[in-house]
C-alpha cells in the first residue's frame, strides 16, 4: 500500500500559508477575498506544474519554509524573486525560479529569502490537500478560517500533497518582476474630505512603506495628509486596495485580508492592474501615487489580464 506523500516542515518560514485564487462574495458577513497576494506569480506557478489555475499553493513572505518530502516524488516550481536551494542526498543545488524541478523521498527544499520583494510561491503538481472554507482553501489568519485551521504553518507540521507524481517534460519561462515609477490610483469616496494642499502632498511626494505591514494592510510614512472635514466617518464598506487616512494623517493601504468595514476617510484606491506591484513593496521602499480616471483604470486592467494570459500561454 502506497503511503500518502507529504512535506515535513523543518522550518516554517515567515507567514507561510496555503493560498488560492481567493474567497468570493462573503463581504456581507465580514470576510474579504484573501487569496494569493501577487496573483500573477500565483498563476504562473500553477501553470508551470500543469495545474488548474485555481489550485492552492504555499505562499511565504521574506523567508520561506524548509521542507522535506516524505514518500514518492513530485514536480515543483517556485515563483517570485526568490533565493532557494534543493538538497538531494546531502548535495545542495541552487534553485532557479520560474522553472520546474523534481524532488523525491527525503529531498529538501530550503527557501532562503525573497530578494527586494515580499511574497513568493511554491506550487506542486496537482496541488496540496487542504480544507475548503466558503469555496476557497485560502488561509485568513485574522479570521481563523481556511486550511490548517486558519493558521500559518508551524515547525514539524505535515503538508499533504493532493497527488504525488512528476510531469515528464521540464517547463520554464523567462520572467522579470517589473516595477513602475508610480502606483496608479482612482479617487476614493471621501476624496473631497482633503484640501487641495493635502491632495497635492499625496500626489507630489514620496511615501515610505513602514514595517507595520502584513496581508491585512500597509502603513505608509511621510508628510501628513490633513483632513478638512472629519478624521472619522460612519463605518463604510472597504475593498482591496483602498487607501484610508486616519487622524495621524499617515495613509493605510488595505490589502487582501483587510477588514470589510472601516471608519477612516478614503482618499484613493489602488487600481487592480498595480496591486501585484504594491504588495511586493518591502519596508523602506519609496512609493509615489498617480491619479487616473475610471476609463484608464479599466483599460490598464484589460492590458494586465492580456499580458498575464500571454505569459501563461508561453509555458508549454
Amino acid at each position: 500500500m502506497n503511503k500518502k506523500a507529504y512535506f515535513e516542515i523543518l522550518r516554517p518560514g515567515i507567514n507561510s500559508t496555503l493560498q488560492d485564487i481567493g474567497r468570493q462574495n462573503q463581504y456581507h458577513i465580514g470576510i474579504p477575498f484573501s487569496g494569493a497576494m501577487d496573483k500573477r506569480n500565483y498563476l504562473i506557478g500553477n501553470q508551470l506544474v500543469s495545474n488548474k489555475l485555481e489550485k492552492p499553493v504555499i505562499e511565504f513572505a521574506f523567508q520561506g519554509p524548509r521542507l522535506k518530502l516524505k514518500f514518492g516524488e513530485v514536480t515543483c516550481a517556485i515563483t517570485g524573486n526568490v533565493s532557494f536551494n534543493i538538497i538531494k542526498k546531502n548535495k545542495t543545488l541552487t534553485g532557479q525560479c520560474y522553472e520546474t524541478f523534481n524532488i523525491g523521498m527525503d529531498d529538501e527544499i530550503d527557501i532562503l529569502s525573497t530578494n527586494k520583494s515580499v511574497y513568493g510561491y511554491l506550487a506542486v503538481n496537482n496541488g496540496f490537500e487542504g480544507e475548503s472554507f466558503w469555496g476557497s482553501y485560502s488561509v485568513n489568519t485574522k479570521a481563523k478560517i481556511g486550511s490548517n485551521n486558519g493558521e500559518k504553518f508551524s515547525k514539524n507540521e505535515k503538508i499533504y500533497l493532493a497527488d504525488n507524481k512528476c510531469i515528464s517534460n521540464k517547463k520554464k519561462i523567462s520572467y522579470i518582476n517589473s516595477k513602475i515609477e508610480y502606483i496608479r490610483v482612482l479617487e476614493g469616496t471621501n476624496f473631497n474630505y482633503f484640501s487641495k494642499e493635502a491632495t497635492k502632498i499625496f500626489f507630489n511626494n514620496k511615501f515610505i512603506v513602514s514595517k507595520l505591514s502584513d496581508r491585512m494592510g500597509m502603513r505608509l510614512e511621510g508628510l501628513k495628509i490633513e483632513n478638512k472635514v472629519s478624521t472619522n466617518i460612519k463605518s463604510e464598506g472597504l475593498i482591496k486596495g483602498v487607501i484610508q487616512v486616519p487622524a495621524d494623517g499617515k495613509p493605510i493601504i488595505m490589502l487582501s485580508d483587510h477588514g470589510t468595514i472601516g471608519g477612516y476617510p478614503k482618499i484613493a484606491v489602488v487600481i487592480s492592474a498595480d496591486y501585484d506591484r504594491i504588495v511586493q513593496s518591502v519596508p523602506g521602499s519609496n512609493i509615489k501615487f498617480k491619479l487616473v480616471n475610471l476609463s484608464e483604470a479599466e483599460n490598464l486592467y484589460k492590458l494586465y489580464n492580456m499580458e498575464t494570459q500571454n505569459i501563461l500561454s508561453q509555458i508549454r
